[in-house]
């Protein structure tokens, strides 16, 4: 296992492909699942005889239903487009880094199993047997990806190095090695209903301490309801934005935006959380049970939107799955998703994004801005991965990029970009996505984040940018993690409703 042991990365003013250290991150593996969290949702809690067998059943089984898993393991043709791409091999220097090469890894095991050649001239096409220490690698660098698809932006292919891994995953379940932050998370989702397992009582409590503060902060009543039958907006968040720095100051803004308007909301105990950790391990069936919890909320509350927080891959999931695997927008087709169809408002997106709603409401001039407040404030903005690279925004191509941004612009006077190499669909990631926010990954974490921390001390350098706003929960406390390690102020990190919460006009104090 990894130690805090490890030499930070250093900066440098345009990226360096490093030279390449075979192993150098062979050592870091995430803690395994116990057989607890294994059996919680559903899983074999380890590994038992013949798991050979039943990993390469598993794999033909994905291979069957997604004809894409197939396509990626047949097309690649080693060209390299991508080996440079990855924050990960950038920041560690390890062949195995780099995106072609993990995809390697399952390349060599679908050979062996799944083609001719593999079977009777192994040794010719680099085809291997499904062993320990086959699978030793794909749990250790398997979770060294954090399935933010830049990779695919590159490949002249198409391939997606994301669903590879969640397949790899998904197979390492399967047998009975799962990762024990991702499927612990899980376990709480089903058992309480959010990630942090924070029970109902306490989020009211925590909801109702909030009010309090703003009410201390503004001299306003700004509610923020739980569990309010009949409201317009259900709004569905990261957990994280209920307590911890600096996602509650995000919180705060969505309850100031919508009193401003005067749109009734509501959060639900039995839906609270917007994060769905099912598609980190790559298991729809988990993906489906959790997205369930938010159209029975909805359709038990009887709300007529549902709004989406700050939360990057919350939203990839919300905006491509939720029709299909739940029926909230046209897609479903059993009873409860027709009902849950007729009841919402077709007038608007649904599921719509936070910053969709906010934008909206800043065009017809229904939010007010003092921008000044934010002055002290030099802000650029972090395009988070499953947002730019896997969802969209508003109606134009583009949206996720532009709208944002724009809210930006529209509450802080001075906005920077980074460089444009690293910002939109070619963004970098935080270096903590894809169920790798976790400390016993920490150098990994770390390293990862060097591409972003250089294009973030560039722009800190040429335009004295000190506040990085990103619509992520993970970018956030990732970056709050990383920062210091690279010279940066731990707070320098926010939301972009956290901006709007500063510059808000809410009217006369009561």
């Amino acid at each position: 296992m990894a130690t805090a042991k490890f030499a930070t990365p250093a900066l440098s003013r345009y990226p360096v492909i490093p030279l390449v250290e075979r192993g150098a991150m062979g050592h870091l593996k995430p803690f395994v699942a116990s057989p607890a969290i294994q059996g919680n949702i559903g899983f074999p809690g380890e590994l038992t005889e013949g798991w050979e067998q039943r990993a390469v059943a598993k794999m033909g089984e994905l291979l069957g239903k997604y004809r894409s898993l197939q396509v990626y393991m047949d097309a690649c043709v080693h060209c390299g487009a991508c080996s440079d791409k990855c924050h990960y091999f950038l920041g560690t220097g390890d062949p195995r880094n780099m995106p072609v090469a993990r995809q390697d890894l399952m390349r060599g095991v679908y050979r062996r199993y799944f083609t001719f050649a593999g079977k009777h001239f192994p040794k010719l096409v680099g085809a291997v047997d499904m062993s320990k220490q086959v699978l030793d690698d794909w749990y250790s660098y398997y979770h060294q990806c954090s399935e933010c698809r830049r990779c695919s932006v590159f490949c002249p292919y198409g391939i997606d190095t994301a669903e590879i891994t969640m397949a790899a995953r998904e197979i390492m379940d399967a047998v009975g090695m799962g990762q024990k932050y991702s499927n612990e998370i899980i376990g709480k989702v089903h058992k309480i209903g959010n990630n942090l397992g924070l029970p109902g009582p306490a989020l009211r409590n925590t909801l109702e301490g909030l009010e309090e503060d703003v009410k201390e902060d503004t001299g306003i009543d700004v509610r923020y309801p739980l569990d309010v039958k009949g409201a317009e907006v259900l709004l569905v968040t990261p957990s994280a934005d209920f307590f911890a720095e600096p996602h509650i100051e995000s919180l705060i803004g969505y309850g100031k935006v919508f009193h401003a308007a005067g749109i009734s909301w509501t959060l639900s105990t039995k839906a609270s959380e917007a994060g769905n950790f099912g598609m980190f391990i790559g298991n729809y069936e988990q993906l489906r049970k959790i997205a369930l919890r938010i159209r029975e909320a909805a359709l038990e509350l009887g709300v007529k939107r549902i709004v989406v927080g700050e939360c990057g891959h919350a939203w990839r999931v919300a905006y491509s799955f939720w029709n299909t695997l739940v029926g909230i927008g046209a897609g479903g087709k059993d009873p409860f998703a027709i009902e849950l169809q007729n009841q919402l408002d077709g007038r608007y997106k649904q599921p719509t994004h936070i910053c969709e709603l906010t934008w909206d409401l800043i065009q017809r001039g229904a939010l007010k801005f003092d921008k000044e407040k934010n002055d002290h404030r030099i802000v650029t903005f972090h395009d988070s991965c499953n947002v730019a690279r896997a969802s969209r925004m508003g109606d134009m191509p583009g949206g996720q990029f532009v709208i944002p941004r724009d809210i930006i612009k529209a509450v802080a006077n001075n906005f920077h970009d980074m460089a444009p190499a690293t910002i939109h669909e070619a963004t970098f990631c935080c270096g903590g996505g894809g169920g790798l926010l976790t400390d016993d990954l920490i150098e990994l974490r770390v390293k990862g984040a060097l591409p972003r921390m250089e294009a973030l001390r560039n722009v800190a350098d040429d335009h004295g940018v000190n506040f990085m706003a990103t619509i992520c929960a993970i970018c956030k406390a990732q970056f709050s993690k990383v920062l210091p390690y690279y010279g940066f102020e731990m707070g320098m990190v926010g939301g972009v409703h956290q901006l709007v919460s500063t510059a808000i006009r809410l009217g006369e104090p009561v």
